[in-house]
């Protein structure tokens, strides 16, 4: 458990929860130690869903700007390949994963709820990529995680102004995927999780890398990986457990030991 950032496990469920008052400003500190926490979701098997939480007032303001400010090029070149696979770590979770998002989400801390596979966000709440108004782009994937998700103009717009998104306008464009009262927002986040407690864990994993690593690369290969991964199943516990349900009791009635 980091200081600014712990792994909370509950029924099947781990909650990343920054908590870095009054913004979660995202330090080298607060990156390494999201790191550490993606790194313990994956490995616990206690852990069968994931939720990424900055409290009930902001989800992440963004990065530590002070402590960036006086860097060289030299100081960022060192940092900007550990910066980015940090965030790369929640985004390679090889579970569901969702971000809770309330208030602010801009920068580091927009670019952390793009890592996750859903995003629940309270009608209050603010997302963006304003590092244009710094002299910056973004530098821990807002560039390509945006664009993949919104489209290239979409992003680009958002990106070049710097400006905020509003929740009507990000469920609009699919930057999130749900809207809700900023007290709600950890339920509704919470109440999707919940459905994959007692999935097929590897399954749930193999549709996650399929998806994701398709997106990486032309069609052909992405239908290579979804033939190679869905043989691979063939493999596991849950395969022949999901089958023989399906055949005895119809389906929808398994129950999944994710191994």
């Amino acid at each position: 458990m980091g200081e600014f950032v712990r792994l909370e496990v509950d029924g099947g469920i781990g909650t990343i929860r920054l908590d870095r008052p009054p913004m979660n400003a995202l330090n080298i500190q607060v990156q390494e130690e999201i790191r550490a926490a993606a790194h313990e979701a994956t490995r616990r098997d206690d852990v069968r869903a994931v939720i990424v939480y900055g409290g009930e007032k902001v989800f992440a303001a963004g990065a530590d700007i002070k402590e960036m400010a006086d860097m060289s090029y030299v100081d960022m070149s060192e940092r900007a390949g550990p910066l980015s696979s940090s965030f790369a770590a929640v985004a390679e979770i090889p579970k569901p994963t969702v971000a809770a998002v309330t208030g602010y989400a801009l920068g580091g801390g927009c670019e952390l709820a793009l890592c996750c596979d859903r995003r629940v966000a309270g009608d209050n709440a603010k997302l963006g990529q304003p590092e244009i108004l710094l002299g910056i782009i973004p530098g821990a994937g807002g560039t390509q995680r945006l664009a993949r998700l919104v489209g290239p103009s979409r992003a680009k717009d958002i990106i070049y102004t710097g400006r905020f998104v509003d929740a009507t306008e990000a469920l609009a464009i699919g930057l999130v995927d749900e809207v809700v009262a900023p007290d709600d927002v950890y339920t509704a986040a919470r109440r999707w999780a919940e459905q994959f407690t007692a999935g097929a864990g590897r399954a749930l994993a193999a549709a996650k890398a399929a998806v994701d690593g398709g997106l990486d690369g032309d069609l052909s290969s992405g239908l290579k990986l979804e033939s190679h991964l869905f043989a691979a199943l063939f493999a596991t516990e849950d395969q022949k457990t999901g089958m023989r349900s399906f055949i005895e009791n119809g389906p929808g009635k398994a129950t999944f030991s994710g191994k």
